[in-house]
């Protein structure tokens, strides 16, 4: 093991969905990068990614960016032969795409009014997007005998759930399963395969009901997206080397009251 474990240097980092400027993709990215480490980002926006890549070479990064719809298994497994071309093998695969496509409304249907054509959307978008990037590194990692891959899963899927949420919970239960029998396979060839699971984190994509109910946690706010990226960069660190196959929740500890939509701390008497 490295003298510092955190130190990213001479490491190549992969990291998708990274289109906006306060998700967790970029957040991830950017917290690599300032650990030394030489990051590759991608997002289906041409415009958005320049923007990205550029925020991270005023920060001095090493940094390729590179369009892609990762639910196109080509551009997925283009993305990572231009990323290798870039700046050497991929080691560590952030997999932060899904839930949301640029100029694609997000799939909310209750369970017994959801089309079939969106169920699928919602599967291509989340879970399928992982599925080829992940098959697209997994061969220079066994190769070389080392990596590092997290999912961005969620809470939602697979361990709670919500009205309408039926598609996307699926497709994030879904990267779970696919997260375990990654590192079970692949242990051997010093990979590790983990996800994190977030609750309510203020991104762009947030919606004011989210934000609201994040306000609700024990913590008392929502989660930020770099608060998600240090748990990432944990479990893409040396000292993460026997951490596999596991679901680690970052939700401010959402998930341990019984009591939800209750503020403990309101001292407020005046109904009394």
């Amino acid at each position: 093991m490295a003298d510092n474990p955190f130190d990213f240097t001479g490491r190549t980092a992969l990291v998708t969905g990274c289109g906006s400027n306060k998700g967790i993709g970029f957040a991830t990215a950017r917290l690599l990068a300032r650990l030394g480490g030489s990051v590759a980002i991608t997002s289906t926006t041409a415009e958005r990614i320049e923007e990205r890549g550029a925020e991270l070479r005023r920060d001095g990064a090493t940094v390729f960016s590179h369009v892609a719809d990762l639910t196109d298994r080509g551009q997925a497994f283009e993305l990572v032969a231009a990323a290798q071309e870039a700046l050497g093998p991929v080691e560590i695969l952030v997999n932060a795409a899904g839930m949301v496509q640029t100029g694609i409304d997000p799939v909310g249907a209750p369970f017994g009014e959801l089309e079939p054509e969106d169920f699928q959307r919602e599967l291509e978008i989340t879970l399928k997007t992982a599925f080829h990037t992940t098959q697209a590194v997994i061969p220079s990692m066994v190769e070389r005998q080392y990596g590092r891959i997290v999912m961005v899963s969620s809470v939602t899927g697979p361990y709670v759930t919500a009205p309408g949420s039926a598609a996307y919970a699926a497709a994030k239960g879904g990267m779970d399963g696919m997260m375990r029998t990654i590192a079970f396979e692949n242990g051997r060839f010093g990979i590790t395969a983990n996800s994190v699971a977030p609750g309510w984190i203020a991104t762009h994509s947030s919606t004011p009901d989210e934000l609201t109910a994040g306000h609700h946690t024990p913590i008392g706010r929502p989660g930020t997206p770099d608060e998600v990226a240090g748990l990432i960069a944990y479990l893409a660190s040396e000292s993460a080397s026997y951490v596999t196959g596991q679901s680690v929740v970052v939700d401010g500890g959402n998930m341990i009251q019984e009591p939800h939509g209750i503020d403990l701390y309101d001292t407020d008497d005046s109904a009394t």
